[in-house]
Parts: C-alpha cells; sequence; structure tokens
C-alpha cells in the first residue's frame, strides 16, 4: 500500500509557508486598509475602486488559470514551479511598491494609477501564489501529512494576516502619526518599503530550498490535441467541484468582512483602532489551528471543515444585534469566531490536493497548476465580490466619507458585514456536506495510481462499477 507516513521535515514546512507571510502582505492590506486608504486619502470614488479591483479580478480569470498551465508544462533542472515563484517576486515586490506609493494629482490621475497598479498587482501575485499552492501538492503524497503541511502554510499565512494588520498601527504609534492625508501616506509608504524586501527574502528562500516529488510516469507533456479535453476533465472532476464550490461560497462570506470591517467598527460601534479586532480575529485562528489539526486526524477533513464553519459563522451571528459603544461584545465575539479561521483555510487546501490526487488516478497526470489556477480565480473572484459590490452599495445608499452615516447606511452595513457572511457560510456547509473523499477512500485512490503505473487495473473508489486501465493504454 502507499505510505501513509510521507513525513515533511518541520525545517522544510517552514520554509515552504514563508511566502505565506508575504501574499498576505498583498491580500489583507487591500482588502481591509487600502479601500479606506485611496476613497478618504488618495481621491478614488468607492464605485471607480470596486469596479477597477473587479475588471483586475475578471483579468484574473484569464491569467490565474494560464499561469496554472504553464507551471505543469515548464521543465527546468529547478522543477516545474520555482522559476515562477523567484522571478514573479521581483514583479510582485515592484508592484507593492507603486501600490503603497501614490502620487497627489487629480482624481482622474490617482484613479488611473490605481488601475495599473491593481491590475498588475494582481498578475504579479499569479505568478508567485499559483505555483507555490501548486507545489504543495507534490511535496507530500500522505493525507495527514498533508493537512499538517497545509496547516503550517495556512498557519503562516494568518501570521502574515497579524503582521500586516499590526503593521500600519505599530508604524502610526512608533512615528506619532494622525489620521491627516499626509500621515496616512506616511504610514503606508513605510509599510511598502518594510514588506517589498520582504517578499523577495521569503518567496527566494522557498525557491532554493523545496523541490516537488518527481513522478516521471505521469509528469509528461499534455499533446496540443488534447488541450481542450482535458479542461473537460478538469471541470467533470466531481470532487473538485463540489470542494469548489462550498469553497467559493464560505470565501464571499469571508471577504465581505474584510471589506468592511474598517467602516463596520467607525460607522457602526463608533470604535477607532480596528487594528486591534483583526489581531484578536487572527491571533484566535492561529491559537486554535493545532486543535483542528487533530479533530481532523480523529474526524476526517471534511467533518472538521464543516465543524470550524459552523463556529465561525455561529459566532459571528451575534455581530449582527450589536450598536454603538458595543466594542467588548463585539471583541468577544470576535475571538470565539475567529477560533475556526485557521482551520477554513488549511483544511479545504490540504481536501484540494487529495482532489488532485484523484484525478491524476483516472486520467494519469499531475496537473496541480490548472487546478490551483480555477481554485486562485474562484479565491480572488470571491474577494472581488465583496469590494466590487460591497463599496458601491454603500455609495448608492448614500455613504459620505468621514462624516456620521444615515441609518439607511448603518443598516447596509450591518447586514453586508454580518448577514449575508452568516448565510453564505450556512450554504457552504449545506454543499460540503456531499464531498465525497474521506480517508480510507484517498487510500484507495494512492493505490489505484500505483497498480495503474505497473501494468493494472484499478477501480475508481467513487464508481466502483468502473475500471480504470494501465497508465500506458489510456491517455489522459
Amino acid at each position: 500500500m502507499p505510505a501513509q507516513h510521507d513525513r515533511v521535515p518541520t525545517l522544510d514546512r517552514f520554509i515552504y509557508a514563508l511566502p505565506g507571510l508575504v501574499l498576505a502582505a498583498v491580500g489583507v492590506p487591500l482588502y481591509v486598509y487600502i479601500p479606506k486608504f485611496y476613497t478618504d486619502v488618495v481621491g478614488v470614488s468607492a464605485t471607480a475602486m470596486g469596479i477597477l479591483i473587479l475588471i483586475a479580478r475578471l483579468a484574473d480569470a484569464v491569467s490565474d488559470p494560464l499561469v496554472g498551465v504553464l507551471s505543469d508544462r515548464t521543465r527546468t533542472r529547478f522543477g516545474r514551479r520555482r522559476p515562477y515563484i523567484a522571478l514573479g517576486s521581483l514583479a510582485l515586490a515592484g508592484m507593492l511598491a507603486m501600490l503603497y506609493i501614490p502620487p497627489h494629482g487629480s482624481q482622474t490621475l490617482v484613479t488611473i494609477w490605481f488601475g495599473v497598479a491593481i491590475l498588475l498587482l494582481s498578475l504579479a501575485w499569479t505568478l508567485v501564489d499559483v505555483p507555490w499552492e501548486s507545489l504543495g501538492p507534490e511535496i507530500t503524497f500522505g493525507y495527514d501529512e498533508r493537512t499538517t503541511l497545509f496547516s503550517f502554510r495556512e498557519g503562516m499565512t494568518i501570521v502574515g494576516t497579524v503582521l500586516a494588520a499590526a503593521a500600519p498601527l505599530i508604524i502610526e504609534r512608533a512615528l506619532a502619526l494622525s489620521e491627516a492625508g499626509a500621515d496616512q501616506r506616511i504610514k503606508f509608504g513605510v509599510f511598502g518599503g518594510l514588506f517589498v524586501p520582504l517578499t523577495l527574502a521569503c518567496c527566494w528562500l522557498c525557491a532554493l530550498r523545496i523541490r516537488e516529488k518527481h513522478r516521471r510516469s505521469s509528469m509528461q507533456l499534455e499533446p496540443g490535441r488534447q488541450f481542450w479535453r482535458s479542461w473537460r476533465q478538469t471541470f467533470t472532476n466531481r470532487p473538485f467541484l463540489i470542494l469548489l464550490a462550498a469553497y467559493a461560497v464560505a470565501a464571499i462570506g469571508s471577504n465581505l468582512p474584510a471589506t468592511l470591517i474598517l467602516y463596520y467598527v467607525e460607522y457602526v460601534l463608533g470604535g477607532q483602532q480596528t487594528e486591534i479586532f483583526i489581531l484578536l480575529y487572527v491571533l484566535s485562528g492561529i491559537a486554535f489551528l493545532p486543535l483542528w489539526l487533530w479533530v481532523s486526524k480523529r474526524l476526517d477533513k471534511k467533518l472538521a471543515w464543516i465543524s470550524a464553519m459552523t463556529v465561525n459563522a455561529g459566532a459571528f451571528l451575534g455581530v449582527f444585534f450589536l450598536g454603538p459603544g458595543d466594542l467588548l461584545a463585539y471583541g468577544l465575539l470576535t475571538v470565539v469566531s475567529g477560533t475556526g479561521f485557521g482551520a477554513s483555510l488549511a483544511l479545504p487546501a490540504a481536501m484540494q490536493a487529495d482532489v488532485i490526487d484523484y484525478d491524476e488516478l483516472l486520467h494519469g497526470r499531475r496537473r496541480e497548476g490548472r487546478f490551483i489556477g480555477v481554485w486562485s480565480v474562484v479565491k480572488k473572484g470571491a474577494s472581488a465580490i465583496g469590494l466590487g459590490l460591497a463599496l458601491p452599495l454603500l455609495d448608492a445608499f448614500g455613504y459620505q466619507p468621514g462624516q456620521e452615516q444615515t441609518p439607511q447606511v448603518k443598516l447596509t452595513l450591518r447586514v453586508l458585514y454580518c448577514l449575508v457572511p452568516c448565510l453564505c457560510h450556512f450554504g457552504a456547509i449545506l454543499i460540503a456536506l456531499a464531498y465525497p473523499l474521506s480517508r480510507s477512500k484517498h487510500l484507495i485512490v494512492l493505490q489505484g495510481i500505483q497498480d495503474r503505473k505497473q501494468g493494472q487495473t484499478a477501480a475508481d473508489p467513487l464508481n466502483p462499477e468502473t475500471i480504470l486501465k494501465p497508465t500506458g493504454e489510456q491517455s489522459a
């Protein structure tokens, strides 16, 4: 039987996870701090910002799968993924500097600047993120070891989230900066100056140290005439479609609060220093991640993920009923809700790797990049919905930057910040219940891959009546 103790050294887990630290520095400020900074300080309208980010995400719908396929087909002595991680990080660092140091000028100028910056930043992010995530399923094939590896990866992403959330507040305090526009520009300029070199260091360490495990019989180049057929195979993979749908709905529910938290805390609760609540949420996620790792090994990944989403959404529902001055209650609900945060990142990623194994069983090829590319489009699309719809809706209901908001705007904030995300998570739970791959079935998948390579037939564990021919007798 295939080895289930395909252990990755702790140092390699850590180094593989490092890019997550800096990718969070792109994602967290982009959806938490940058909207308010660009609308209230730089001068981009909320509607224009939402539209521009939506355009960038539509471009990702092409670039993410393309980069995934390119990395699948790339053959170098450095591997398939690592050249993209190393070179893409150079572009990513440059675009971070562009985003955090906007010019002074007319609304038209700064709007164009933001549009170009967000489009190029999204492309650079894709060049790093898709190959990096695609590398993960190739490092280990053990069912539980993958959960551990991706817990490291997503745990590092959460640490990056903490740093990205705390850094603006720390910079503001250290430099004694005010809420004035000029000081806010200094704050985010310093932030960019810190994370640009950190981006290069983390990505290059990963690219230099981590190597995929070669499975040569299943890594052959895909003939061009089979290109479209193979894409159809991607979207007929039932476990992948179920997992992707559940993740997409949950991600929409997660990204709306990330986009609106600054607005909600200031205009609904009447508070400041939102960074403290973000830190409480992500620190809670880090603290409870080992518990969810233990639960997934005792129960299974699917049940652990569903349980985490239930805790996350169940606690967050109470936030809808809060009002001015309820900062302590909000902090407590944030901590309880955050206990499921880490698992909501790590467990779907580990399940996704198992789905890629199932694809190899059926079709005899390793196509991590293709699946990760599609996954990345959905992930970014979910975040784009948060900005592309939430901010224009606030505009439509009368949002005025830096002023007391009307009851209509406050109600809109509460619904978008709390009710819609909770409904999304409960919908994701219903979808996830249909996910069919378990620990025992994944073991059969790995054994079937091995049997087909050795010239034997194998059964599809999800469709036992289907007998798969040896790999050499059936093209993908």
